[in-house]
């Protein structure tokens, strides 16, 4: 844990030894859904708000906000990438409405970005910490479900992983541990919170040539890492159709991860959850079996 800042809190309405109801946005996102699936299963109540989840959410749509709020005394907060600069209204309606704990999702090394990147995560821990509230923002590293739930499962798929990174470490994470770390934060008692940044990984770094070769062995074929310059990575990105802007982001990201910001791991996740980190072959296992990285056989 790296706690880097504490405040006296202003607001009467403070989340007391359990938290009642927690607001959890981008519920069917990456960290969101699970963060849902554990707090129920811990018996808390929840309101599951995203623009298509359970209850609705926008955040182009401030009439959506004050439904997704009624009773919240916690949110777990999830930044958007475009249209941040909602983010602190939202926040400072939301402890006007009697919000007393906030939890916002940031990311490891965010502080030495630039503005290509991470614009949402800085204005929601900018938000939180001016909030008047009881605040927690967890940074974790990248998630372990990157290779296949979205951003590089189909480059896996297709046998041929690219990216601007040479051998710098990256310590990957569970998003399961990260949605754990975020249930814990809403809802411990305030005698034990203590506000700050938390830092969170997993138990060892690995290039991302090891991390294929991992995930190659588990799902039983052969699957090849190849090193680009930051050009030809900001290239392919835009021959394989993302926008000018994203392409910047994960330019900027990888930027970040070459200079060594997020290679060596944190006790993060020894500290809260009092357990080791889930281990990355682990999960390349569980997730080859389901045919993640196998190709489907054509007829």
């Amino acid at each position: 844990m790296k706690n880097t800042s504490t405040n006296t809190n202003t607001n009467a309405n403070t989340a007391s030894a359990r938290t009642s109801l927690v607001l959890v946005l981008g519920a069917t996102g990456k960290t969101g859904r699970r963060v849902v699936r554990t707090l129920r299963g811990a018996g808390v109540a929840v309101r599951a708000a995203s623009r298509s989840g359970e209850v609705r959410f926008d955040w182009t749509e401030p009439a959506t906000w004050a439904g997704a709020l009624d009773g919240a005394s916690a949110v777990y907060l999830v930044a958007p990438d475009e249209g941040y600069d909602a983010v602190p209204r939202f926040v400072a309606q939301a402890a006007a409405a009697g919000v007393g704990r906030f939890v916002a999702l940031s990311g490891r090394g965010i502080e030495h970005v630039g503005e290509d990147f991470g614009r949402g995560m800085a204005a929601a821990e900018e938000a939180v910490r001016a909030s008047g509230a009881e605040w927690a923002v967890v940074r974790p590293n990248n998630f372990f479900q990157n290779f296949d739930e979205d951003l590089w499962r189909q480059a896996l798929l297709d046998g041929r992983l690219a990216l601007p990174i040479g051998d710098v470490p990256e310590a990957f994470i569970d998003a399961d541990d990260v949605a754990e770390v975020a249930a814990k934060l809403l809802t411990r008692p305030r005698a034990e919170h203590v506000d700050g940044v938390y830092e969170i990984s997993g138990a060892r770094g690995l290039t991302f040539r090891e991390a294929v070769a991992v995930m190659a062995r588990a799902a039983g074929r052969e699957i090849g890492f190849v090193e680009l310059t930051a050009e030809e990575y900001h290239a392919e990105l835009l021959a394989a159709g993302y926008p000018v802007a994203a392409a910047k982001a994960l330019g900027a990201l990888f930027a970040l991860h070459r200079e060594g910001l997020t290679a060596l791991p944190v006790p993060g996740i020894q500290d809260l959850l009092n357990r080791a980190p889930s281990d990355f072959a682990t999960y390349a296992e569980k997730a080859a079996a389901t045919g993640v990285w196998t190709p489907k056989a054509t007829s």
